[in-house]
């Protein structure tokens, strides 16, 4: 399963069904899990630790030192969750000190040239389409979708569930379960349809959808609507989740789009 036009440190760990194919390099502090393929010409450097059934495709960079004046080379990681595959010429750089580590979930799907920085933290079922700019310390949940030639800025945070559209600067945190679009980066709705996809039941969005209305429609500014929801709402894990989101939020969120703004309908 090891081509013999590789190079693989004798430290590294590979599971005996993992297949590399020719021209690829795994240096030393490696491991990769189970099922795993590797393609041509991909560069695995130290501190990577590769998941089970994982698909890394030609040109891919993974584990780099971090792009920043601050790394004094401390030990530090990428990890990779099982399932996850990587397009061709992504690269993803290690972590530094401030969180030890670069760490992307299980059954992503990072496609062709997109790049992540050191200490960002992916959570599972994500898709960072095409060309996807992702910079340093940044956080997204679980089901997050960013559209192609996305840029994404330092120490943003964005909520699971979400999805923002092709070629937008995303320089303020991004709330769990909305739609995102417009330049600037604005609220465009809940993601009605992606909840739909994965089984959230209509009164679910429904709920949902009321919480973003005071957020946004009511004319409150973000403090008020917050207590509106905390006195007014039932407590729910979403209605929780949100407020925590946003009050925790050190960038602030993004803003309602303020022109033509017309009020979404309700779930089918």
């Amino acid at each position: 399963m090891i081509h013999p036009h590789t190079y693989i440190h004798p430290n590294a760990k590979l599971a005996p069904n993992v297949k590399v194919d020719p021209f690829s390099v795994i240096h030393q502090n490696v491991e990769v899990g189970n099922g795993t393929w590797i393609g041509s010409n991909v560069t695995i450097m130290e501190g990577a630790r590769i998941g089970k059934n994982c698909r890394i495709f030609p040109g891919a960079v993974i584990a780099a030192i971090p792009q920043d004046l601050k790394f004094e080379g401390e030990d530090s990681l990428v990890e990779i969750g099982d399932n996850t595959t990587i397009r061709e010429f992504v690269t993803i750089n290690r972590g530094t000190k401030d969180r030890g580590k670069t760490k992307v979930g299980k059954n992503c799907l990072i496609m062709a040239y997109s790049h992540l920085a050191h200490d960002c933290l992916i959570g599972s079922n994500c898709i960072m389409s095409n060309n996807t700019q992702v910079a340093g310390h940044v956080v997204m949940g679980d089901w997050c979708i960013l559209g192609g030639m996305c840029a994404v800025h330092q120490f943003v945070q964005i909520g699971q569930h979400s999805f923002v559209s092709g070629g937008s600067l995303i320089s303020k945190d991004v709330p769990p379960y909305i739609k995102a679009g417009r330049q600037p980066l604005s609220y465009s709705g809940v993601n009605s349809i992606g909840l739909k996809r994965r089984g959230f039941a209509v009164e679910k969005i429904n709920h949902i959808l009321d919480i973003y209305r005071i957020l946004y429609n009511k004319g409150m500014n973000t403090s008020q609507a917050l207590e509106y929801l905390e006195e007014e709402f039932p407590a729910t894990d979403e209605r929780d989740e949100i407020v925590t989101f946003i009050r925790e939020s050190s960038r602030g969120i993004i803003k309602r789009y303020s022109k033509n703004n017309v009020d979404e309908d309700y779930a089918d």
